[in-house]
């Protein structure tokens, strides 16, 4: 049942307070006795322990920091920030552990806003709370060049900033993952008789565009199966989008939905003045423990601006000096621009008390951990750092030419198994592939409610939110690697996750098998063509596309050491053999030399994947026919453009202008290596239903097509 809060009548205020809801006496009490029926018997709410007047002092300067850096930056979105202010207070000021001298404590709490276009709401906390990221001369130079406080918030700029969001409803799949990560660590490793060393909330604020987007409620439906009862979500109920008033495309109950989702829903009915019903969600929604929490909190957009509030144009343009000043009368601001009351300040700084108070009881229970359980604290400890395990590596089996012909797909299993019990962080699963995708670790059982401690993710149909979610584990930043998959024809479902992990500088593991026209009778639909050289635009990504068991073992060898960078790894359906000369020494190179001949070669041959063996093939009738041959593997080309100039002219001499690519994707790209004489052996059109031999000999990715094109550019 969804529970709903009274609000607390707010102050007159002209024309804004004439717009705000009331609740009748008659109707308070029933609302009082709908929590009083649903609430747990064990909730406590704090008392406040400052004025009220003080506390809506502190809520109006969150306000006007935003309105203010809004303002001088010509560019930004002050109307969320100005409704969202009391959140901001009662989560950074009385409910959220954090520690402002040291962002990246383990225990804290961690906050996610979903709505990142209302990013001067993020740094007016930071920067009230005392976070050394966010001085005030850097909300000063809120979307500028070079600043701290770009316009949507960046994890990797601003020290206090967990995730990236800005895409709507990338945030509030951020925080599943990042509650999947404390949930899973705590099972792991809290213990009955010690307080728990694993023990932290994970907030976000959403509003109705991250409502609106579809991977939100794939994420949602996941957290309410999981039961992942620290995550708390609120909604910014302010039914406003850019297009005006809600009502126009979006009606649907979000309370109800939520509710049949699995998640515990409470309703604030008054999010502008009611701090009294804030608190109480918020300690309502912590007593409860075996579901994630929604609380819907109805807001007006733009609060307290006389002419904007309620309305579109507060969403994404600046108040302009006219309303600025006439909000500032309205709610009684009487301070110049970005000036800060000291008694305000007074208020958020004693989080940094808090907060270094909070770690160093954290430090003490960890103590306690650590002598009744020295073998997990070591565990734990080794995990938490980031550092890799020691000769991890060595797991990671060898191939010879004679070894059985696999499908790299059959390859990634064996990688991720043997690397399973060497990386204990490692945590992942499929889209509802795992069967076909090859993914389980037969270590572990799956994560599930109950289950936590497993290493199995089961993602069901949910392509989109799958990868975000694995950027919020990989970004919980506690020596978690996680790997995700699918049909890699799928990353067009999943593709702004990826690039967010990209631009997030999240080291998520992309296991996408089925990699080209080789999967065969499923046909175009099913079949990749233009997504290797999509994901090679990307910047930030790492593009993989091993050939046979030594190139996917070195595949995995570079995705795991590259926790700040994201791996794609395109695996195949069809089996391939191991050949001569393929090292995971070379994957580190992104491309290199398998097989030569005596002095400058008359032709390069170079390849990917399945297509490799073609070329080798080639090499083989050509050198009978007397001519030099160089074959060159090209598993990534962005770990080849890394290399010194002196490497890529070893490999790819530029005296030598007769070259073939022989790839089965798009030539898109392959343009820069071969040049202006060489020819590309591929497909730059849609597959068809076939089988997969048959496909390649329609299309020309043949042996004999190869040596074909390597004659023609000797000519």
């Amino acid at each position: 049942m969804q529970t709903m809060l009274k609000q607390r009548a707010p102050a007159a205020m002209g024309k804004q307070a004439q717009a705000l809801p009331r609740v009748a006496p008659k109707i308070g009490r029933a609302l009082n006795a709908v929590v009083a029926q649903a609430a747990p018997a064990t909730v406590k709410v704090a008392k406040p322990t400052i004025s009220r007047d003080l506390v809506d002092k502190c809520i109006n300067a969150i306000r006007f920091l935003a309105i203010d850096a809004v303002n001088k930056s010509k560019s930004g979105h002050p109307g969320m920030p100005m409704g969202c202010a009391p959140m901001g207070y009662v989560l950074w000021n009385e409910v959220m552990k954090y520690n402002p001298k040291d962002p990246y404590w383990f225990n804290r709490d961690r906050f996610v806003l979903s709505a990142g276009h209302g990013s001067m709401f993020q740094y007016a906390m930071l920067h009230l709370t005392g976070y050394e990221s966010v001085p005030l001369e850097q909300v000063k130079l809120f979307r500028q060049w070079d600043s701290l406080t770009p316009g949507h918030p960046e994890n990797f700029v601003t020290a206090g900033v967990e995730v990236t969001t800005g895409p709507l409803g990338q945030g509030i799949c951020n925080a599943v993952g990042l509650a999947v990560a404390e949930a899973h660590l705590a099972a792991r490793f809290n213990k009955p008789d010690v307080k728990p060393i694993v023990d932290h909330y994970t907030y976000c604020i959403l509003g109705d565009g991250c409502m609106m987007e579809g991977i939100s409620n794939e994420a949602c439906s996941l957290a309410g199966h999981w039961g992942l009862g620290k995550l708390i979500a609120l909604y910014d109920d302010n039914k406003i989008s850019i297009d005006g008033h809600t009502d126009i495309s979006f009606t649907e109950d979000v309370a109800k939905r939520y509710e049949a989702l699995g998640w515990h829903v409470i309703h604030v009915i008054n999010g502008n003045t009611d701090i009294d019903g804030l608190r109480a969600a918020i300690a309502q929604a912590k007593a409860v423990k075996d579901k994630p929490t929604l609380i819907k909190v109805s807001t007006l957009i733009g609060y307290g601006s006389p002419n904007k509030a309620d309305t579109h144009d507060v969403h994404g343009a600046p108040l302009g000096p006219e309303e600025t000043a006439a909000t500032r009368k309205n709610l009684g601001w009487e301070y110049p621009e970005f000036e800060v009351p000291q008694d305000v300040y007074d208020v958020f700084r004693a989080a940094i008390k808090r907060g270094e108070e909070a770690e160093n009881e954290w430090k003490q229970t960890c103590e306690e951990y650590k002598a009744k359980y020295p073998k997990e604290w070591l565990e734990f400890e080794a995990l938490t750092s980031g550092k890799l395990p020691d000769n991890w590596a060595e797991a990671l089996p060898s191939f010879k030419p004679e070894d059985k012909q696999l499908a790299t797909r059959q390859h990634s299993q064996t990688m991720i198994n043997a690397l399973a019990p060497e990386l204990p962080g490692l945590i992942g699963g499929s889209a509802d592939l795992a069967p076909s995708n090859l993914t389980l670790m037969r270590i572990s059982g799956d994560f599930q409610k109950g289950s936590y401690a497993e290493r199995n993710l089961r993602f069901g149909v949910r392509e989109h939110a799958m990868g975000a979610i694995c950027n919020g584990i990989a970004l919980h930043r506690s020596g978690l690697i996680p790997y995700c998959a699918t049909f890699y024809i799928f990353t067009d479902y999943m593709r702004n996750a990826m690039r967010m992990s990209a631009l997030s500088e999240a080291g998520v593991i992309y296991v996408m098998t089925h990699d080209s026209i080789g999967l065969g009778e499923d046909g175009p639909t099913h079949q990749p063509v233009e997504h290797l050289a999509s994901f090679r635009a990307m910047p930030n990504m790492m593009m993989m596309r091993p050939a046979g068991g030594n190139e996917t073992a070195g595949a995995y060898k570079v995705a795991v050491e590259n926790r700040n960078r994201p791996t794609t790894i395109a695996l195949s359906r069809q089996n391939m053999p191991n050949l001569p000369g393929t090292s995971v020494e070379g994957v580190a190179k992104g491309g290199y030399i398998i097989r030569d001949s005596v002095g400058t070669p008359d032709v390069i041959i170079m390849g990917t994947g399945s297509e490799l063996q073609l070329c080798a093939e080639a090499a083989d009738i050509l050198e009978k026919e007397g001519k030099k041959v160089r074959v060159v593997s090209f598993p990534c080309w962005e770990l080849f453009e890394e290399q010194t100039p002196e490497y890529k002219e070893s490999v790819l001499p530029k005296a030598v202008e007769a070259r073939v690519s022989v790839e089965a994707g798009s030539s898109f790209g392959w343009a820069k290596y071969i040049g202006l004489k060489g020819k590309h052996i591929g497909i730059d059109g849609f597959g068809a239903s076939a089988p997969a031999p048959v496909l390649y000999e329609k299309y020309g990715i043949t042996t004999p097509k190869v040596v074909e094109a390597a004659k023609a550019v000797i000519a």
